[in-house]
């Protein structure tokens, strides 16, 4: 009996709080939190932050403002001489009448800072609300080949391998992902760069010739005439290329309808590799005491305090050891993450698939596709470490036998998608 009764209390004291908790929220949150949706880290959505500080800077400015106005009056009251009032009365008629002013001020400030939270609020449910587009929406499937190409049997051979890519991705998908209709936020959309001269999208992949396609793009833009005249940091860090998560909902959807989108991926462990000899092997004022000293620290038995202090030397067991740890001490990197969590392939229809692989092959059949310059063809230089030899398959062997096969096994469920997705051969003959 004292059971049951225990339980219908703790019943009926859970669903108050529940309708206590429900009557407290803010309506315009409840329809934001109730918009159908992929859910995804908002903390990394700095924009968000920024508008809550923003506003809470506002209210202070407007409290203040009214504070100020409200002593000006009184002081400006308490100046203005009256003839035909006694002194006494006069000064009590002037708190009240400065009073009220400060009132009417204060009123008038709220009502102000009301309407203007409200459309801040409004403002920012419109920009990260989801934006809802059914399956294969796009307009485009893949450029029609040119009357003059179609017996050209490259550019046929080429055409039919693009169609069996999207087949395979849009298999993969329709089989593991339950998704009737795609849901889109800005998120899903921030890695894509925009061309609109030559309408194209392009999903950034880290480490699979993403420098030079920026390059490319640069040059099809037309803010630079070739792809050699563009440095590194230029690319990087200059700010030239728009993003499409920069567009409103109305210019993301057009741009998804309308325009090419392509991205270019590389077998995953090879990507890997490449990632690790790049940020780890060389000297790297970002990623060694960012993530290398967070990994020495965790999976290093007796590590130097040199080591601790500076983040150098990860070895890429330990690096592999961070990667699988369901409990990193620091968190993911786009230059090691799924292409599948990078560009949504199971959410936005790419209209070609290109392949580290067959870059140069791919890439200028993509330029041709999209009628680019004859002159524009993509770069073959390396863009950094130049002297070093590029990560190939031999050497990506090199790297992983240092791993037990449990560890190799684990790296290969970890990337399993993107291998199945985009069509790679397992690396390892024991893999299952």
């Amino acid at each position: 009996m004292r059971l049951t009764c225990m339980f219908s209390f703790i019943l009926l004291f859970g669903a108050v709080g529940l309708v206590v908790f429900i009557h407290l929220q803010d309506p315009e949150e409840i329809v934001h939190q109730q918009t159908p949706g992929i859910k995804y880290n908002m903390g990394f959505q700095q924009p968000k932050k920024q508008d809550c500080v923003s506003s809470n800077n506002q209210d202070r400015r407007l409290r203040k403002n009214t504070a100020d106005r409200a002593a000006t009056v009184k002081q400006s009251n308490s100046l203005e001489p009256s003839e035909s009032v006694p002194t006494k009365l006069q000064s009590t008629d002037r708190r009240q009448s400065s009073i009220m002013f400060a009132m009417k001020d204060q009123q008038k400030g709220e009502e102000i800072n009301s309407i203007k939270l409200h459309k801040r609020r409004r403002r920012f449910i419109i920009k990260k609300s989801p934006i809802l587009i059914s399956m294969n929406s796009s307009i485009l499937n893949l450029p029609t080949l040119r009357y003059e190409d179609r017996n050209n049997s490259k550019w046929k051979s080429l055409y039919q391998i693009q169609g069996e890519r999207k087949r395979i991705m849009r298999e993969t998908c329709s089989k593991y992902k339950s998704n009737s209709r795609r849901i889109i936020t800005p998120y899903h959309v921030s890695r894509i760069f925009v061309e609109d001269k030559y309408r194209v999208l392009y999903c950034e992949v880290p480490k699979a010739g993403c420098s030079n396609w920026k390059r490319v793009l640069m040059v099809l833009n037309g803010l630079a005439s070739s792809t050699k005249d563009i440095q590194h940091n230029t690319v990087h860090y200059g700010n030239y290329l728009k993003r499409l998560d920069g567009f409103d909902h109305k210019g993301i959807y057009h741009r998804l309808s309308t325009y090419t989108k392509m991205l270019f991926i590389r077998e995953p462990f090879e990507k890997l590799v490449s990632a690790f000899r790049d940020k780890f092997e060389h000297p790297n004022n970002y990623y060694h005491p960012v993530f290398g000293k967070a990994i020495i620290a965790r999976y290093r038995v007796n590590a130097t305090k040199e080591a601790l202090r500076t983040g150098s030397g990860v070895k890429f067991k330990e690096f592999i050891q961070y990667l699988l740890d369901v409990h990193r001490p620091v968190g993911m990197d786009i230059h090691w993450d799924h292409v599948n969590r990078l560009c949504s392939p199971c959410l936005i229809d790419y209209d070609f698939v290109g392949k580290f692989e067959s870059m140069e092959e791919d890439a200028n059949f993509f330029l041709h596709l999209i009628g680019a310059p004859q002159n524009l063809t993509f770069p073959k230089f390396k863009d950094r470490h130049s002297n070093e030899e590029r990560t190939t398959t031999k050497i990506t062997q090199q790297y992983f036998a240092q791993l037990s096969p449990s560890q190799r096994q684990q790296s290969y469920d970890f990337y399993y998608m993107d291998y199945l997705m985009f069509n790679y051969s397992k690396p390892f003959e024991d893999l299952y």
